[in-house]
């Protein structure tokens, strides 16, 4: 069975990942890592983060992916060091150097290489797994026919690859339009995704401005579609892929909770449309399939963002017989409809809120942001359920982290 792979942007979302069915999580601390802006891991939350993942069975990856600078390395030696002492189960790195130093430092911490090394061939692969590389997560401009060929020139290595999330447009994700437009390096972690903007055409140097407008060849827009390949996974299984990576440090909760939630029952139940339906909740970009069939159309040529269909309204936080305790995120009042985001078969059973308390005293609005409410509810719910509320679909949501 395949490794079901999700992001963790800081330690509540670690938690909700493995709580929601992900066998390990990719995360990154406050430096060498290519999501800057996440908020990331201090050394004390790395530990606890590694401890409660073992605790639980499940695994932790650290990204060390930037793309190195010689005043990097000391520091880099230093931190591979640190990760292997707190038992990290790997690594990810996309520099040949930060791999030589991280085995210098680190000889028995797994090493991962990055899909920021745009693996393409087998004998990059090969090359690697020489080098002593547990892992290699492919590029995403592969097919799954030239996965199945990389996995059969060379069985004996891991195989990762990107099964759902935001693209990047750039080659493996190697872009310098954030550095050029705004001084800061996407392959040193602090992208501004300038690729999300709207663009107009100029007509020679102080020519008119043109919009740009989508013909039946295509479009020139560099704002990507979102990955989805929830359709596909045995096929990806068997091609060799031995882990599924869901793209997403930068994402919310609720994202996180709806798309791990859904790939896991899809592992476990096999395909079926009311999973692609959930997967419709969350707030995306339009769907491909991208590379793996042969090119299916990347740009996304309307607005950055689609919304998804559910509000994120609380969090769980215990439960007393038929009660219910939940730390507010979005106002709800007495008589809503509120649905359940679940790993448990109380998933998608939905509730109308009754007898709402705060501090044991009725209250029929909570409006105070995290305040702890506790609520009837008569299904049965544990520590980690998300309670979230249907909306009207928003066609335009903004630009969305990727």
């Amino acid at each position: 069975m395949a490794e079901l792979l999700a992001p963790a942007g800081n330690l509540a979302k670690l938690k909700i990942a493995l709580y929601f069915g992900a066998d390990a999580v990719y995360l990154g601390g406050k430096t060498f890592s290519l999501r800057a802006f996440a908020e990331n891991f201090t050394e004390a939350e790395l530990r606890e983060g590694i401890a409660y993942a073992h605790a639980r069975g499940k695994k932790v990856y650290v990204a060390a992916n930037i793309f190195a600078r010689d005043g990097d390395l000391p520091a880099l030696g230093e931190y591979a060091a640190l990760l292997a002492e707190m038992g990290a189960d790997g690594a990810l790195v996309s520099d040949l150097g930060v791999f030589s130093v991280v085995r210098e430092h680190a000889p028995h911490l797994p090493v991962h290489i990055s899909t920021q090394a745009n693996t393409t061939n087998s004998e990059a692969v090969r090359m690697w797994k020489t080098l002593g590389a547990r892992r290699v997560v492919l590029a995403r401009e592969l097919s799954v026919r030239e996965i199945a060929a990389i996995h059969a020139a060379v069985p004996d290595i891991e195989l990762e690859a990107f099964v759902h999330g935001a693209m990047c447009i750039s080659y493996s994700g190697r872009c310098y339009l954030s550095d050029y437009m705004e001084g800061r390096p996407a392959n040193r972690g602090a992208c501004v995704q300038a690729c999300r903007r709207s663009y107009r055409v100029q007509a020679g140097e102080a020519g008119e401005f043109y919009d740009v407008e989508e013909d039946g060849r295509g479009t020139y827009l560099l704002n990507s579609r979102d990955l989805n390949m929830s359709a596909h996974l045995g096929e990806l299984e068997a091609a060799g892929v031995s882990s599924f990576k869901i793209e997403g440090r930068m994402k919310g909760e609720l994202y996180l909770a709806t798309v791990v939630g859904a790939y896991r029952r899809i592992m476990r139940e096999g395909y079926r449309e009311e999973f692609a339906e959930e997967l419709g909740t969350a707030a995306h970009r339009a769907y491909t399939t991208a590379y793996a069939f042969g090119k299916e159309p990347m740009q996304q040529t309307d607005c950055a963002q689609t919304a998804g269909t559910c509000e994120f309204v609380g969090v769980v936080t215990g439960r007393a017989g038929d009660r219910a305790f939940v730390e507010m995120r979005s106002r709800f009042r007495e008589g809503d409809t509120l649905e359940i985001l679940s790993p448990s078969p109380s998933f998608g059973k939905s509730f109308r809120v009754q007898d709402l308390r705060l501090g044991g005293e009725p209250c029929a609005d909570a409006k105070l942001v995290q305040a702890e409410y506790s609520l009837f509810c008569p299904y049965p719910l544990a520590e980690g359920d998300i309670l979230r509320r249907r909306i009207a679909r928003l066609e335009c949501a903004g630009f969305g982290g990727i």
